[in-house]
């Protein structure tokens, strides 16, 4: 007789579990559909980081015969917005979808200044009635050549425009969704999977065969990685050909990305392989898998950076394995990053993995 071959063991159950995934609704919509729909709802919204843009209405009343109307309505950025009532108005303005209320009054002949501006705005949108009232600034010294005429004898600006690279949405958002693709398609994946294997006993009959648990986590981990590339590579081509997502080193950066991916489905895995021996019922995988994930998709700034959140609650969130993930994919994409230069993003993730494999062995159970 032949000797027992685990290597042909695991072609098998790796084939076997590829089928399974696929044929898994949840690692589709988890791995695939749910990442892309967030890209293509932000990519539509806009890849750059775009110049000044902002709404403002008009009080009842305002002189529009004058250059400082006419040279905001020629500004693209700059939006009039309209309301039948100043109640309304004022009810928007709250509401904060205009900047500013801008009331602009002539003066009697001989008083100075000709004309008056004023703006009306939320707390809230103080930083966009700065930008405005700076291009307000910029019309009224173009439009009096006398004030112009000042300004240069009083001093000279000589700028000098260094040119870099337009850092666009989709560079911040894809590299989050990806990592979040990755996060949730191992746990849900593997949790669905391996519990599936035990309920139906399928593990319990593995363990009166020849075949290694290492084989059987190993295959699981292959065809889990096979599955999770292969929506990290549909995922990172549909953001770069789409809405120009930044890769600027080009074949090298997108095998970084792919490098970065391997090693993090396999630290993810071992979240799913705890939460499969954990579950009792089918029932609670999803509210043990959510209770890891959505943290994460909250906090480890898939959506916005981390230093938005409070001071107290930002060592938590870089602590998170995502969080790793996120930084080392946006280094990599965007800056150029090395492994060398994401060493101690790379480090992290694997000491989380070290814990996750640690405690999945603990508690490991056949059936």
């Amino acid at each position: 007789m032949k000797p027992y071959s685990n290597y042909q063991a695991g072609v098998a159950l790796v084939r076997a579990s590829l089928q399974s995934i696929l044929k898994s609704p949840s690692a589709v919509v988890f791995g695939l559909a749910f990442p892309l729909i967030f890209i293509l709802v932000f990519g539509f919204l806009g890849g750059g980081g775009g110049g000044f843009s902002t709404s403002i209405s008009l009080a009842p009343g305002a002189d529009t015969a004058n250059p400082i109307y006419t040279g905001l309505r020629r500004i693209p950025g700059v939006k009039f917005k309209t309301y039948k009532d100043t109640a309304e108005q004022a009810k928007n303005l709250l509401k904060g979808n205009i900047a500013a209320i801008m009331d602009i009054k002539k003066q009697a002949p001989g008083e100075v200044p000709l004309y008056k501006v004023q703006l009306r705005a939320a707390s809230s949108e103080m930083a966009e009635v700065g930008q405005l009232s700076g291009v307000i600034q910029n019309i009224i010294g173009r439009s009096n050549p006398k004030i112009q005429q000042e300004l240069n004898d009083f001093a000279s600006l000589d700028v000098h425009e260094t040119q870099v690279r337009e850092y666009k949405r989709i560079d911040f958002i894809l590299p989050g969704q990806l990592g979040f693709s990755l996060l949730a398609g191992s746990v849900f994946g593997t949790a669905f999977v391996f519990f599936g294997l035990r309920q139906t006993l399928v593990l319990k009959r593995f363990f009166a065969t020849p075949v290694r648990k290492s084989t059987i986590v190993i295959s699981e981990g292959i065809a889990r990685l096979v599955f999770n590339i292969a929506t990290a590579v549909i995922i990172i081509v549909l953001g770069r050909y789409a809405f120009g997502f930044t890769l600027i080193n080009g074949f090298s950066t997108f095998m970084g990305l792919m490098a970065l991916s391997a090693l993090s489905i396999m630290v993810f895995m071992g979240f799913g392989f705890v939460v499969s021996n954990l579950a009792k019922n089918e029932t609670v995988i999803p509210a043990l898998s959510n209770i890891i994930t959505l943290p994460q998709f909250l906090l480890a700034g898939t959506f916005f950076p981390i230093t938005v959140f409070p001071d107290w609650l930002q060592p938590f969130a870089r602590a998170l394995p995502l969080s790793f993930l996120n930084d080392a994919m946006r280094k990599v994409s965007f800056d150029g990053a090395g492994f060398w230069e994401v060493r101690y993003d790379v480090l992290f993730l694997c000491i989380w993995g070290i814990v996750l494999y640690a405690i999945a062995s603990k508690v490991f159970k056949w059936e």
